[in-house]
């Protein structure tokens, strides 16, 4: 089980959008997660005709370490340590380690 999964909301922790929240977009192998509109960078992409991809300079999301980012707590309003723990009925679940309140219902 992983302490950030696809669809969390996140806040940055370090790097260029120290403090900044989004939503993790993609989880990768190599401990890193794409976040919506954090880590943005330019890209110079030639035009491709055949998959009717126009050339010129996008914006794209790149990975950031799983390390920079903290799960985001609502009822706190900042980001929270996650940790694991079985339930009564056998399910392994998450939760924030300054409430115990549950992650995932």
């Amino acid at each position: 089980m992983q302490r950030i999964k696809q669809g969390d909301d996140v806040i940055v922790t370090a790097g260029k959008d120290k403090g900044r929240r989004g939503t993790v977009v993609k989880v990768l192998a190599d401990d890193r997660v794409v976040v919506q509109n954090i880590n943005m960078v330019k890209k110079h992409q030639k035009p491709n005709p055949t998959a009717g991809q126009p050339g010129g300079i996008i914006d794209k999301e790149m990975p950031i370490h799983v390390s920079n980012v903290m799960l985001f707590n609502p009822a706190k309003g900042k980001g929270d340590r996650v940790g694991f723990k079985i339930l009564e009925d056998g399910r392994k679940v998450r939760y924030f380690k300054s409430d115990n309140e549950v992650v995932d219902a």
